[in-house]
Order: C-alpha cells, then sequence, then structure tokens
C-alpha cells in the first residue's frame, strides 16, 4: 500500500511515547525514535542493573485489549537478565482460537533488519562499498542525482528521496480494503520518487523512508542474481532455522497457524484484512514472520553469529550529530536499526507495522534485555499504550 513520506517519527521522553503519524497513504512500517536528554545511540546500557522481571506488570501490559483496541498481543522477553512469554486475546475472532508465539503473522518494518543485514554481508565480502553510488548497481533506474545517492546514504535514511506521487488513497479503512490486493513491481514503486528534486543533500539530514530498502533490495538481487527474498532465505532464514519466517512475493495468504489482522470500518463493523499483497511493501515490509523466530534472530544479530565485528558496529553507529531529523531532533537510524533510551537504558531494535498488524523487536546491546511485542490494533493508526506499558514494564 502507498506509504507517502514512509514514516513520521516518534518520541521517546522518560516514559515510551510514540507520536501519531500521518498515514499519507496508510499501511507504513512503524517508527521508534528516542529522545532522552542526549541521543541515547550514542551511549550503552552496558554495566547497568536491569529490574527483575515482574510477571503479573508484563501479563497486566499485554492483557489490555482496550488501549488500543487490539484483538490481540504477545510478548517474548528474553537476555541475561531473564526470560518471560504472555498473550491475550485470538488468532481468529471467528473461531475464537488463542494466540500462540509460532503463528505466523505480518511483521512489516523488521524486513528492514534483514535486508540491512544482507547487505552488510555483501560490505564484508567485498561485493559493494558503503560509498558507491546507486548508479553503479543499479544504472538507469533514477535520474542522474539521484543515482549518486550512496549505499551508506540508503542505509541510514539519509538519501533525500523526493515523496511518492501518483498513489492511491488508503488512509481510511474503506481506502485500504480497496486496494488491498494492488501488485506494484519495485520498479514501478521506485518511479513514484523520481518527480521532483532532492529533499535535501544526501547525506546532509535523515528522514525514514522505505523506498531506501527497496533500492537495497534491489542491489542485493543485482549482486546475488536472485531474488532478495531467496537471498535473506539462503544467508539468514535457513542458516538459522527461521521455519516460519518468509518473503511471500505474490502470495496473498497467510498459510498455516497465523494471526490474523482486522480493521474497524468507519461503520463500526470489523473486517478482517489478513490477506494482501504485499508488493507494496517490497524490501521494505513485506515479511512474514513469528515472535519465536524474530527472537531468535535478535539472538544472532546481536550476538555477532551473521557480521564480523568490523561490520557490525554499522548496526549501532548513527551519522555524525550535526545530521538531524527533518524536525531537528537527533538521528535515530543506524544502517538498519533504530535506538531508543527509556531510562538510561539504551535499546536497539526495529518496529513494523501493517494495516492490522504493529511488532517492536529490541534488545540492550549486551543482550541483558531484548523483547519482542506483537499486537494486532484494529485502527489504522493506533496509539502506542500497549507499547509504553511494556517498556515501562521491562525498564522503570
Amino acid at each position: 500500500m502507498a506509504r507517502g513520506r514512509g514514516l513520521d517519527s516518534m518520541s521517546l521522553m522518560t516514559s515510551l511515547h510514540l507520536s501519531r503519524r500521518t498515514l499519507v497513504a496508510g499501511c507504513t512500517a512503524g517508527a521508534l525514535a528516542a529522545t532522552v536528554g542526549t541521543p541515547g545511540a550514542h551511549a550503552a546500557a552496558a554495566g547497568r542493573p536491569l529490574p527483575p522481571l515482574d510477571p503479573r506488570e508484563l501479563r497486566a501490559a499485554v492483557s489490555d485489549l482496550t488501549r488500543p483496541p487490539s484483538t490481540s498481543a504477545q510478548l517474548r522477553v528474553g537476555g541475561s537478565a531473564g526470560h518471560w512469554y504472555g498473550s491475550a486475546g485470538v488468532a481468529d475472532a471467528g473461531t475464537g482460537r488463542a494466540v500462540r508465539s509460532d503463528d505466523r503473522l505480518r511483521a512489516g518494518s523488521t524486513t528492514k533488519v534483514f535486508v540491512a543485514t544482507v547487505v552488510l554481508q555483501l560490505l564484508a565480502q567485498h561485493r559493494l562499498g558503503l560509498d558507491d553510488p546507486l548508479g553503479r548497481h543499479l544504472p538507469g533506474l533514477l535520474p542522474a542525482p539521484f543515482a549518486r545517492i550512496t549505499v551508506a546514504q540508503l542505509l541510514n535514511h539519509t538519501s533525500g528521496l523526493p515523496d511518492h506521487r501518483g498513489l492511491p488513497d488508503v488512509s481510511t479503512p474503506e481506502g485500504f480494503v480497496e486496494h488491498r490486493f494492488d501488485r506494484w513491481t519495485p520498479r514501478q514503486w521506485v518511479a513514484t520518487v523520481t518527480h521532483g528534486p532532492l529533499k535535501f543533500s544526501p547525506g546532509t539530514k535523515q528522514e525514514y523512508r522505505g523506498i531506501n530498502y527497496v533500492l537495497l533490495a534491489l542491489i542485493v538481487q543485482e549482486l546475488t542474481g536472485r531474488p532478495y527474498g531467496e537471498a535473506i532465505a539462503g544467508r539468514l532464514l535457513r542458516p538459522l532455522g527461521l521455519r516460519r519466517t518468509l518473503l511471500p512475493g505474490d502470495d496473498i495468504s497467510l498459510r498455516g497457524p497465523h494471526v490474523h489482522g482486522y480493521l474497524r470500518m468507519t461503520d463500526g463493523s470489523l473486517r478482517d484484512v489478513t490477506r494482501c499483497n504485499m508488493s507494496s511493501a517490497w524490501g521494505e515490509g513485506e515479511l512474514v514472520s513469528t515472535v519465536d523466530d524474530l527472537d531468535r534472530f535478535l539472538v544472532a544479530l546481536f550476538s555477532g553469529a551473521l557480521l564480523p565485528p568490523h561490520v557490525q558496529k554499522k548496526l549501532f553507529t548513527l551519522p555524525p550529530e550535526d545530521v538531524r531529523m527533518l524536525d531537528g531532533t537527533p538521528a535515530r537510524y543506524s544502517m538498519g536499526l533504530q535506538t531508543a533510551t527509556v531510562n538510561g537504558v539504551t535499546l536497539w531494535g526495529k518496529t513494523g507495522q501493517w494495516a492490522g498488524y504493529r511488532t517492536r523487536s529490541f534488545s540492550t546491546r549486551d543482550g541483558q534485555r531484548r523483547f519482542v511485542l506483537s499486537f494486532t490494533p484494529t485502527a489504522l493508526e493506533a496509539q502506542e499504550d500497549m507499547t509504553e506499558r511494556v517498556v515501562a514494564a521491562l525498564l522503570s
């Protein structure tokens, strides 16, 4: 679905607060940002004792399905400081089946971490360079000024690409339902950002944009000679045993046990929107996964099992401090992850969003505490009360 500017920023104060987004074109992938004093991304949580897990607080955090209105929620907590899993609600409102940690779900922008990891693996293999211009790998795809954007600027959202033009309006639940089976090719999607000048000189500002990762996925295909989903499967999914994770391609259904996504229509009715064509999320938000698989991926990524140390540090390095978000706040996206600091604890990870689905997957860099939260809000633009409660329970 159309994504407009991609995703506006969210801010985190002493208790997590995620701002409302402008969904110019509906179903975007979520973004978590953080500012508590100085940018937390330049600090580490290592050495700070974390509070013990309180099962009662965690259970209360995920059991309230009224804020925001949701049909299910599940939370897996891991790390050296303790483990916990809990769920609430139903995977299927029709049958009443309870949600399970191995149920498939739409993971939205978590896709970007998988794409970034493969790109960084190619960097480690000297098959591309961070300063390589787009035009070197995708000649003729973009206008000449755009072709000078580098791989690094795509990875950390400093490309300056223009806003999308010519997209259907899916900013209402009815609009999403009308267009949820629309099919786009990656090149058609890229073409929607080739009108007009760059928004800013590449590398000088940061703006979270999904289109950056569509272009990165195209580069992966160019360098590996196979679809980007197959590259991710061969390099990440199969080696890690992520058997329930996939890139669905043209398959509009979630196969096997899965969590249904629902939207509340303006007339008050509840519509099952699980089945979708994900081509508009290609490369940036297509991933289907489970809470269990996302947790396993976090462990592998943060432990250094997927990247050599000199490359892995790119995951935890922000742009220079003079590079700010468009609203003037500090940059908060590295080459693949985003950062947030809560009560002195710095988290790294990724949020994901699609109509009827939200995921939040984060960890401290030292592995003391990580969590994967998945919930299924019934509003296109749902409030983040669930995330706020969970983070407060984990870090207060």
